[in-house]
């Protein structure tokens, strides 16, 4: 059994658990996430978008060069802490990952560097107080019932001055039998995550949908399986939505990988108006502190 901390430094918390609330996120979804998350065009070019906004907001956030400490939360097997760790363009005096299912980080343990923490957590009650400079909630707040308390949560977890990136499945267009194979609980708008974010007590730097060019491919394909997948069972559906879900053919990976590529820089300078994602950036209010 691989070793790994309850929860890290939870304050005031020793001993409390955690519990996988599976009817929010199927585990059995792990076992094909890590492949996905290194090889699949989606997640390449998410993790391209978010590392532009990542390094545009971080590099305008202060002028010292003090480290900072990071967590991904609701990460999953890790994938996007390694790729941000490969490509980081600043300083970070600690990183952790954090997840409900313990499945899921001992995966990471077998490909994340040593000095990530992981850290068995639930995202309702986190039980932390200014813990973190920058934390990560990607494609895990649509999963959550209360999403509001969620994002007071770590409202609470943030430093004064602290960042959190979101990423989500955007507008209500979109919604196919995926999304209810995939546990969603919803899609957002774009006002609809600000005046979310904003109830809770967020400062919204950025929100933007990206996704845009590959979006009317994606929504065929949803569209050209709904028929059909209505009409499965639940493990035929599960099965389909594998196959779906699963990394192309290496030509289609490819030339779909290219064009989603090219929203990075070009969504961060013209705002798309429509996308099946939605990045927002938020800023607890308060002077971020000195480290």
């Amino acid at each position: 059994m691989i070793e790994f901390k309850p929860e890290g430094q939870r304050a005031g918390a020793a001993g409390v658990a955690v519990t996988h609330r599976e009817e929010e996120y199927d585990s059995r979804s792990f076992a094909i996430l890590r492949d996905m998350q290194s090889k699949h065009f989606w997640y390449r070019g998410r993790h391209r978008f978010l590392l532009q906004a990542v390094h545009r907001a971080v590099m305008s956030r202060r002028q010292q060069t003090a480290p900072l400490r990071v967590v991904d939360l609701g990460g999953g097997c890790g994938g996007w802490i390694d790729y941000l760790l490969a490509r980081k363009r600043f300083s970070i005096s600690e990183i952790a990952l954090a997840d409900s299912s313990e499945p899921a980080l001992s995966e990471a343990a077998l490909f994340l560097p040593a000095h990530v923490e992981r850290c068995h957590i639930d995202l309702l009650d986190l039980h932390w107080s200014s813990r973190w400079d920058i934390a990560f909630l990607l494609d895990v707040l649509e999963h959550i019932p209360d999403h509001a308390q969620a994002l007071e949560e770590i409202h609470d977890a943030l430093t004064p001055g602290g960042l959190l990136f979101i990423t989500v499945p955007a507008l209500h267009q979109f919604w196919t039998w995926n999304d209810e194979f995939c546990r969603h609980q919803r899609r957002y708008s774009r006002p609809e995550l600000i005046s979310l974010a904003t109830r809770c007590g967020f400062q919204v730097l950025d929100a933007r949908y990206f996704m845009f060019f590959l979006s009317p491919l994606l929504l065929a394909s949803r569209l050209w399986t709904s028929s059909r997948a209505r009409s499965l069972t639940e493990q035929e559906r599960r099965s389909l939505a594998t196959k779906m879900h699963a990394v192309p053919h290496p030509v289609v990976n490819g030339v779909s990988s290219a064009i989603f590529a090219c929203e990075t820089p070009l969504g961060h300078h013209v705002s798309f108006p429509w996308g099946t994602s939605l990045l927002a950036v938020l800023r607890r209010p308060g002077s971020p502190q000195s480290g």
